[in-house]
């Protein structure tokens, strides 16, 4: 900024006071002072703007940085799968005369081995739906079933001591 000493500011405020005079001062400094005081949040707000657009760009570039990487990981995992999928297949080229005795083993086989075996799943006899039905009004009133909430002022008078007659 402008680089002022204690000795240029003297000679600046001596001569406000001869040209402005002593009664318009205090209102000039005032001004001056706010008018510096929206340029110092000016110049903040800049630099914060500016820190955020810089801020911005590393993360651009972050981003960039962890998609090239996920893209080579990618590249490398479905290669991966290629060379073992040619791998078993090779492999197994020499088991297919073989392979219909191994499909063709059943549970108890299995079972015989010593492989678990889980039981088939079936669906469970639960309509949710009968849980859900209405209970009609006539059952409620003959069970006693509250149908509706008592009023604070209700509770009290219903359940208020009797007093006895005098």
């Amino acid at each position: 900024m402008i680089d002022l000493g204690i000795s240029k500011l003297a000679l600046i405020g001596v001569v406000a006071l001869v040209v402005i005079g002593p009664e318009k001062l205090p209102r000039v400094a005032r001004t001056v002072g706010a008018l510096l005081g929206k340029a110092q949040r000016y110049v903040a707000e800049v630099k914060a703007e500016v820190n955020r657009t810089i801020e911005l760009e590393e993360l651009k570039r972050m981003k960039e940085a962890v998609e090239k990487t996920a893209r080579d990981v990618e590249t490398q995992v479905s290669s991966t799968a290629a060379d073992f999928e040619r791998e078993w297949s090779e492999v197994t080229a020499g088991l297919e005369g073989q392979s219909s005795s191994v499909s063709s083993t059943s549970y108890d086989d299995l079972a015989s081995i010593g492989a678990p075996v889980y039981p088939e799943y079936r669906r469970p006899k639960k309509n949710f739906r009968l849980k859900r039905q209405a209970v009609p009004q006539w059952y409620k009133a003959r069970t006693g079933v509250r149908t509706r909430a008592l009023s604070g002022a209700a509770r009290v008078a219903r359940y208020r001591p009797k007093t006895p007659l005098r």
